[in-house]
């Protein structure tokens, strides 16, 4: 092993280091059986659907109240699958609805999408574009960062491509499956459970996202953006109306990891 070999970090934090320029630096493609990965990917998201399910039946109760029906529950959490900016149109519909104000706080809520997906970008270059855009339409929250967590793991294996699609088919399937029927189920059953927030479902899907936040933590040094954005979105919240702290939160985020990048 030579001296570069040795210093040379676990795990390549520039998204150019991702995947050595030289070929003869890249391993060998290891065989994986496709049925494999998607069997992987479907075990992976059983712990998340502890969090995703009580959540989906909240949503859909929520919807129910605000007058949708059981045929348009499913159409709008399957059309726009994105948990946050379905419920910030739920709690702004009314009738008759403010579309345009729908309209421009799910694209505010759903702009962390544009993050994730230069994030996990560098593992897919592989990729042709008419296998990867159908699935990238069943991107959330959770299956990016299962999908990105297990190209990390694979890469350290040894594995190239480390991304594996059939992985990440297997994790979309199932959690776009689950959202859209207890959304549905959600809707139908609502008006016999009443308010479910007094039963606490609404906090199973934020400690869904601590657990993914906890699985991904790098340390104190490489998350000071995440702090940053944290404290950015906090105050937009508290002082701004709308769905405001989003766009604002991601905007810090990124200006403080570009800030932090510079420096060091």
């Amino acid at each position: 092993m030579t001296k570069s070999q040795a210093n040379a970090p676990a795990f390549p934090v520039a998204a150019r280091d991702s995947f050595p320029a030289r070929p003869e630096a890249v391993a060998a493609d290891r065989p994986s059986s496709v049925r494999t990965d998607v069997l992987r990917g479907v075990r992976d998201c059983f712990p998340l659907l502890l969090g995703l399910i009580p959540f989906a039946l909240v949503l859909g109760a929520q919807a129910a109240g605000k007058g949708l029906s059981v045929v348009e529950v499913p159409l709008m959490t399957g059309l726009n699958y994105a948990g946050g900016s379905e419920f910030a149109a739920v709690g702004l519909w009314d009738q008759p609805p403010p579309i345009l104000l729908i309209a421009a706080v799910t694209f505010l809520v759903n702009s962390r999408h544009l993050l994730m997906g230069a994030a996990l970008a560098p593992f897919l270059d592989h990729l042709p574009l008419r296998r990867l855009l159908p699935l990238l339409f069943f991107m959330c929250d959770e299956s990016w960062a299962l999908g990105l967590a297990d190209a990390r793991r694979q890469f350290l294996m040894g594995r190239r491509p480390a991304f594996s699609l059939p992985y990440y088919a297997g994790v979309a399937a199932m959690l776009y499956g689950m959202w859209v029927l207890f959304t549905t189920l959600g809707a139908a059953i609502g008006p016999l459970l009443g308010d479910v927030r007094a039963l606490g479902l609404d906090m199973a899907f934020p400690a869904v996202f601590l657990v993914l936040l906890k699985g991904m933590w790098p340390g104190f040094r490489a998350a000071r953006p995440w702090l940053g954005s944290l404290l950015a979105a906090a105050g937009a919240y508290l002082l701004l109306p709308g769905a405001w702290y989003v766009a604002v939160g991601a905007v810090s985020g990124v200006a403080a990891a570009s800030l932090l990048t510079e420096r060091t």
